[in-house]
C-alpha cells in the first residue's frame, strides 16, 4: 500500500511532494540543505532558505566531528527564520551543480534541528530530485529569510555518551545499529582501526532507501522485512550508530519517528569517537547475523 503522508509523529515527519507543494507560500519554511550553495543557486523549491549541515558540528579536544552547543547554533536558526513550532521542511538533491548530494544532508538536518529543540520538522520523502521528476516548480530567486527569536536547547535523550554507551552495548536488550556499507564495516577503510564496534550489527542506511533516489525511503513493507532480518524491533533499545554519527540519522528518524518506536538513541560519536580511545578494540568481518 502506498504511504499515508504526513507519516510519523512526534517533532520529525515525513511528507510528500504533493503535501508540500500544497503548502507552497502558505506559511511553512523551507530549507535547502544541497551540500553546496552552487546547487541551491542553481535551482531550487520556490521560497527554499539555504542551509548548510556543517553549521552543526566541529572538533571538540580529540573528537573531529561533535555537535556544537545550543547556543553557538542559536544565532544560525534564528538568521535563518526559524520558529520553534512553525513548520520547516527539510530537503536535499544530488545537487545539479556540484553533484555531492547522497541524500543524507536532510537527515542529518533534521537530526539536528529536532536535536536544537525545533518542535515541527518536515522531511521530503526523495527530496528535490523526486520534486523535479514530479515536473514540480523550481526557481532561481534567493528566499528572503525573516529573523525570528528561536531559542535553542538540546534534547539530551535523543543521543548516547561514550560512558553510558560502553556500559549497556553489550546488554541482552540492546542492540547496536553500524548503518555504514558492508566494505567499511568489515574491514578498513577511512579511520585508525579496521572494522566495526564489537557486537555491532551492520544495518546499512542505504539499503532501507529506493535504489535510484537516496532520499526516498523504500515501502513500509520492504522496510519492516529489512529490520525483521536484522534482528530490529521496538522492544529492544536500538543504538543507531556508524562512522561519525551522520549515516545514522537516516535510521534514527526511521525508528524513532516514522515508525514510533519507544527505545531509540543515536551514538553520535560513532565508530570515531571509539576508535579514539586505545583501549577499544574492533572486530572485522561479516555481519554476525
Amino acid at each position: 500500500m502506498p504511504r499515508t503522508y504526513p507519516c510519523g509523529g512526534g517533532p520529525v515527519r515525513l511528507v510528500s511532494t504533493d503535501w508540500l507543494l500544497e503548502r507552497l507560500g502558505k506559511g511553512i519554511i523551507i530549507l535547502d540543505v544541497q551540500p553546496n550553495v552552487h546547487d541551491y543557486i542553481m535551482e531550487h523549491i520556490p521560497g527554499a532558505i539555504y542551509m548548510n549541515e556543517g553549521h552543526f558540528r566541529t572538533h571538540v579536544r580529540h573528537q573531529p566531528a561533535r555537535f556544537v552547543p545550543a547556543g553557538t547554533t542559536q544565532p544560525i536558526l534564528r538568521s535563518a527564520g526559524l520558529k520553534s513550532d512553525v513548520p520547516v521542511v527539510v530537503y536535499t538533491g544530488v545537487g545539479a551543480a556540484k553533484g555531492w548530494g547522497d541524500g543524507l544532508e536532510q537527515t542529518m538536518v533534521a537530526y539536528s534541528l529536532a536535536r536544537y529543540g525545533h518542535n515541527n520538522v518536515c522531511v521530503l520523502d526523495g527530496g528535490l530530485d523526486q520534486w523535479k521528476k514530479e515536473g514540480k516548480p523550481l526557481a532561481k530567486e534567493y528566499a528572503v529569510a525573516k529573523p525570528s527569536n528561536f531559542e535553542a536547547m538540546v534534547r539530551e535523550d535523543y543521543y548516547i555518551e561514550y560512558g553510558e554507551f560502553r556500559k549497556i552495548k553489550d546488554r541482552d536488550d540492546v542492540i547496536v545499529l553500524d548503518a555504514r556499507p558492508p566494505e567499511k564495516y568489515e574491514g578498513q577503510s577511512f579511520w585508525m582501526k579496521p572494522g566495526h564496534i564489537p557486537g555491532a550489527v551492520n544495518l546499512p542506511w542505504q539499503d532501507l532507501m529506493d535504489e535510484k533516489n537516496k532520499a526516498l525511503l523504500r515501502p513500509e513493507g520492504e522496510v519492516m522485512a529489512i529490520l525483521g532480518k536484522h534482528g530490529v524491533h521496538s522492544e529492544k533499545t536500538i543504538i543507531c550508530s556508524c562512522g561519525t554519527g551522520r549515516e545514522a540519522t537516516n535510521e534514527f528518524l526511521l525508528f524513532k519517528f516514522y515508525l514510533g518506536y519507544n527505545h531509540v538513541r543515536l551514538h553520535e560519536g560513532a565508530f570515531t569517537e571509539w576508535v579514539s580511545y586505545p583501549e577499544n578494540s574492533t572486530v572485522t568481518g561479516k555481519n554476525p547475523r
